[in-house]
């Protein structure tokens, strides 16, 4: 029997130092044998962590790129209203509600028989060829017919992406049962996000003005982008096929009925905590994807900026891993996740003054004249990545963990349905956000148009800062409200002795 370690929060004390933490010891319960060497006692190859950490490059620009640029699309080339553009993007994702969990629990029954490969393989192949249909949607006559098109294509392309994304992200808590190996794992899972992050969110928008901008632009975006999320997805999937085959579960592991792994789930107490704090906290991150782009064309005042921001954001983020990984042995997860939200709640607040500094300027070698303002920019980007990947790092991490508090003993295979159910309330939030700040663009008057960029007035910018600080901000606020009771979850199963449903 493997232990996990979690340090949790005086309860009197939930923002302590980290001398007040106190460790919690939780067992793990039917966690099925790992392959080789491959084991809670010994770390798992390089090789095996980058032929899965491969799959996120891929997973990560369908999910940031069309959250970031497809409502961009939508209200300055194919003319749809802001407010209709966040509703055709909300109905493909409530859709995913219901289809993750399906596929999750469809992975798990199909794990013993024929193995998760498959799932992984034909939905990378069709996410690729999603994405590149998406931005090659023509504008019709019609705003209303434009969005139905849009929304069905979005539709299809994001079941596709459960086959692959649900499968994938169990395969965290299968390929170790120790806690601090399945943080390992997802430290070199980062790498690949940094790149997804690096190319769907900095390079994505670029590369639609390099290629002359308007529709031609962006339909040259959509077919370089699909053809890297193919390479990755896919090179994962084929990568992962050897490790995969050995963690077939037997006909006596199999996996219970649909109904009694949802009731499985529900009974466990850190899950569902969990599942709420990653619920909100990633409406308010949808929030602010759904307009950085146009913080940065209208706000920032060139989006060339973008990139460069996109890459000290990645970088820094990057390279401060493995101090996360060493702080969250010595600190405990929870209390490091604690402090990582609240300093990037501050430094998304510093968003609101994005124009301090406009009228003075530094010379730096090799740069030349340089604002004041685009400096604190860039800065603001490496201190984004410091903290948005230590808090995503260790809140995935905590999910893993949760998987095997909620283990009833019998092995069977169930990261897939852990995993449908974690991935369908981020979807969620990846519809409520666009939705949210399309209603508040709107609200501000925001103009949509078909030739592209158009000038906004002071009303709509107000309205574009808003949505990229102060709603993000609250929402990350709201989530911490509920650590107490995560903290008492974590007390209660290291004083049972064992992972107890709550």
């Amino acid at each position: 029997m493997a232990n996990i370690r979690h340090a949790v929060i005086d309860e009197h004390f939930l923002f302590a130092l980290p001398g007040r933490l106190q460790p919690v010891a939780t067992a793990i319960r039917g966690a099925p044998p790992l392959p080789q060497d491959a084991n809670s006692s010994s770390a798992l190859p390089v090789n095996v962590l980058l032929r899965y950490g491969l799959g996120q490059t891929g997973a990560q620009i369908f999910r940031d790129t069309p959250a970031a640029l497809l409502p961009v699309f939508m209200t300055t080339i194919l003319g749809i209203p802001a407010w209709m553009a966040g509703a055709a993007i909300l109905i493909p994702k409530l859709w995913v509600i219901i289809c993750d969990p399906l596929m999750g629990a469809w992975s798990d029954r199909s794990a013993n028989k024929v193995g998760r490969t498959p799932f992984l393989a034909v939905g990378a192949i069709l996410t690729s060829l999603g994405f590149y249909a998406l931005f090659s949607i023509p504008d019709f006559a019609s705003e209303l017919v434009t969005a139905t098109i849009v929304s069905i294509v979005f539709l299809l392309s994001m079941t596709a992406f459960s086959a692959f994304s649900v499968p994938y992200l169990g395969i965290a808590a299968l390929l170790s049962t120790d806690t601090h190996e399945r943080t390992r794992i997802l430290v070199y899972r980062m790498i690949f996000v940094t790149a997804g992050v690096l190319l769907g969110v900095g390079v994505a928008q670029p590369v639609v003005f390099w290629f002359g901008g308007g529709y031609a632009g962006w339909h040259s975006m959509g077919l370089i982008f699909g053809l890297i999320c193919l390479v990755s997805m896919l090179g994962s999937a084929i990568g992962l096929h050897s490790v995969l085959k050995d963690h077939k579960t037997s006909e006596e592991q199999a996996t219970p009925p649909l109904k009694e792994q949802f009731a499985a789930l529900a009974r466990n107490k850190p899950f569902r905590l969990l599942l709420i704090i990653h619920f909100i906290q990633t409406v308010g991150q949808a929030c602010s994807y759904t307009v950085v782009a146009l913080v940065f064309i209208y706000l920032a005042g060139s989006v060339e900026l973008l990139l460069p921001f996109v890459i000290v954001m990645s970088i820094v983020g990057l390279s401060v891993q493995p101090l996360w990984l060493s702080l969250s042995k010595r600190m405990g997860k929870l209390p490091l996740f604690v402090w990582q939200v609240l300093a990037w709640c501050l430094i998304t607040l510093s968003w609101l003054w994005i124009d301090y500094g406009s009228d003075m300027f530094v010379a730096l070698p090799a740069v030349g004249e340089v604002s004041v303002k685009e400096l604190l920019i860039l800065l603001r980007g490496g201190l984004i990545g410091v903290t948005n990947a230590g808090f995503l790092l260790l809140l995935t991490s905590l999910f893993t963990d949760s998987i095997y508090q909620g283990e009833t003993g019998s092995g069977a295979a169930m990261e897939g349905s852990y995993a449908g159910i974690w991935s369908a309330s981020e979807k969620l939030a990846f519809a409520l956000g666009p939705l949210i700040s399309g209603v508040t663009l709107s609200a501000f008057g925001f103009q949509s148009s078909r030739g592209g960029i158009i000038e906004q007035d002071a009303g709509a910018l107000t309205g574009i800062i808003m949505s990229y600080s102060v709603v993000p901000m609250a929402f990350f606020l709201a989530s911490m409200a509920f650590v107490p009771a995560l903290n008492r979850a974590l007390k209660a199963a290291d004083q049972a002795g064992e992972p107890v449903p709550a």
